[in-house]
């Protein structure tokens, strides 16, 4: 069915009107944090680079931005090697329970994040272990797991089964065959999978604040913590245009790696 050019015009502006909408809160943040005003005032009352060029010499933040990224970065190693592992597991082989290790594996992704970080604080301070750095570490894990084996997992249905037998009848061993046939093709899915996952970790928020102890605190915290103290609310804004700033390019190029798997067909 042929689709009229008014009718072309118009889906387009309704597409173009709703992506607008949903980012133009993140553009009044990013233009907010130039604001020469100490308060969230619009329009801004005059314009200013001090929250740019100052902003980490505010210990508290400069403090819970490094912890971010030494969170994201462990749980986004641990959840690329489970993750990838777990696909290889799932894909290639056929077991008893295969179907509901699937489903257990994908569940922290659905499930509400205050659920996630509920069971997980009660879990750990049952065992008798302190909140801290290794708890909120494995808080993100959980979810974090699922964005790298969706990634691994959807990549290896599009590999064809022919060219493992392919190398194991020119005699390559079951090691060279993964690094010489299989790793090439999934390269670009574990990266992609590896780079949602530390994006998941930087701006989550939820689980953080049931696992983490007394002396840990992300960015994500740290901006929820100070939204409402007025002497350090410009600083708030320049370190959400920093998570947007982070998280947007993240985001694109994990697309952009994901789709990049047609040499998997």
């Amino acid at each position: 069915m042929r689709v009229s050019m008014r009718a072309r015009v118009g889906f387009r502006l309704v597409t173009y009107a709703t992506i607008g909408l949903l980012y133009l809160p993140l553009a009044l943040i990013f233009v907010l944090s130039f604001n020469s005003a100490r308060s969230l005032v619009w329009p801004p009352r005059g314009w200013t680079t001090r929250w740019w060029t100052t902003f980490l010499d505010v210990e508290s933040a400069r403090a819970a931005l490094l912890s971010s990224v030494r969170i994201g970065a462990v749980a986004m190693v641990v959840a690329v090697v489970l993750g990838t592992m777990l696909a290889f597991a799932l894909q290639r082989h056929d077991f008893f329970g295969k179907h509901t290790v699937s489903f257990v594996a994908v569940l922290p992704i659905a499930l509400p994040g205050i659920v996630t970080g509920v069971a997980l604080r009660n879990a750990w301070v049952r065992f008798g272990w302190d909140l801290g750095f290794l708890s909120v570490v494995a808080g993100h894990t959980t979810f974090c797991i699922v964005v790298a084996y969706n990634n691994v997992v959807a990549r290896l249905r599009r590999v064809a089964p022919n060219l493992r037998e392919a190398s194991a009848d020119l005699g390559a061993t079951p090691l060279q065959t993964f690094r010489f046939v299989t790793w090439p093709l999934i390269r670009s899915a574990v990266v992609a999978g590896g780079i949602l996952a530390f994006a998941l970790s930087f701006d989550e928020v939820v689980v953080t604040t049931f696992t983490a102890g007394a002396g840990i605190s992300t960015l994500p915290q740290w901006i929820l913590n100070n939204f409402s103290r007025p002497n350090v609310l410009p600083y708030v804004t320049v370190m959400a245009t920093l998570v947007i700033l982070v998280s947007l390019p993240i985001a694109w190029l994990a697309q952009r790696l994901s789709d990049g798997g047609s040499e998997a067909r």
